[in-house]
């Protein structure tokens, strides 16, 4: 009798959560319906859409506006690619190398130093691009194709004064021999800057690499120098366990302090760009 009765008491407790259950559910559900029912009157209120607005302009379709996103992933490249920071990031960390300090400059130094002095260069050909195609286009002048074939320009003449005679050499038989452009056109110096930008930027990519590997190569003499006087004072000392790098680095930043090596670099770098 009296495991029945617990087992009676068992289901009636049961029951009564089972109930608060389904009234608590009950509430929530309309609590849910009251506020869904209330944002649509009120968006329905609010919110109109009219598709007959207007239309699209040209300078805003579809296409231009990927083509802009294309391009704006593209700028690190470009910029690694087509100025003065290709020569300059290599021979400072070149420099770096020869004083044997490891990470210092960190990278982040070395590639804002590089950034900022690719500005200082590049400013004169920034400005004719600015000027010849930027505002142009801004004023509805002409058209995008021609703000880019007119911005080019400039930056085809930048390329073209850095470039070594046998890399463009190389890259125009190379374009000519694959159909890509007629080497027979450009004969003289003048029809030189109507080459295609994608035949003009791997020859200055090219001859930027060979010049940035020459100013490490005679960054490299002076410290190597140091590195092989300190060697041998240790090795005739005795002193074989000892590092030669630990003596030398002080001299090495010593000689650089000196005579004034960043403003000599820095100004060595800017000149160079004729």
């Amino acid at each position: 009798m009296i495991a029945a009765k617990r087992n009676s008491d068992a289901k009636k407790r049961l029951l009564k959560y089972f109930i608060c259950f389904l009234i608590c559910l009950a509430v929530v559900i309309l609590s849910c319906i009251i506020i869904s029912s209330a944002t649509t009157v009120e968006a329905r209120s609010t919110v109109t859409l009219d598709l007959d607005s207007g239309e699209a302009d040209e300078n805003s379709s579809v296409l231009d506006i990927l083509f802009l996103l294309a391009f704006l992933a593209l700028i690190p490249s470009f910029l690694l690619m087509m100025t003065s920071f290709l020569r300059i990031v290599i021979a400072i960390s070149f420099l770096r190398n020869a004083l044997g300090t490891q990470t210092s400059p960190p990278n982040q130094v070395i590639i804002g130093l590089a950034l900022f002095l690719s500005i200082f260069i590049m400013y004169p050909v920034l400005s004719e691009v600015k000027t010849e195609a930027y505002d142009p286009y801004k004023a509805g002048e002409i058209t995008v194709e021609e703000a880019i074939d007119a911005g080019s320009k400039p930056l085809k003449t930048f390329m073209l004064k850095q470039v070594y005679e046998t890399d463009l050499d190389l890259f125009v038989s190379l374009a000519d021999s694959r159909g890509i452009i007629d080497s027979a056109e450009y004969d003289n110096q003048e029809k030189l800057a109507d080459l295609s930008i994608f035949v003009i930027v791997p020859a200055f990519i090219t001859s930027e690499l060979k010049r940035a590997f020459l100013i490490g190569f005679l960054l490299y003499i002076p410290f190597l120098v140091i590195d092989l006087v300190v060697s041998s004072t240790l090795m005739s000392m005795g002193m074989v366990m000892l590092p030669p790098t630990t003596i030398s680095m002080p001299f090495k930043l010593m000689l650089f302090v000196v005579v004034d090596g960043w403003n000599l670099l820095f100004e060595s770098l800017i000149v160079g760009f004729r």
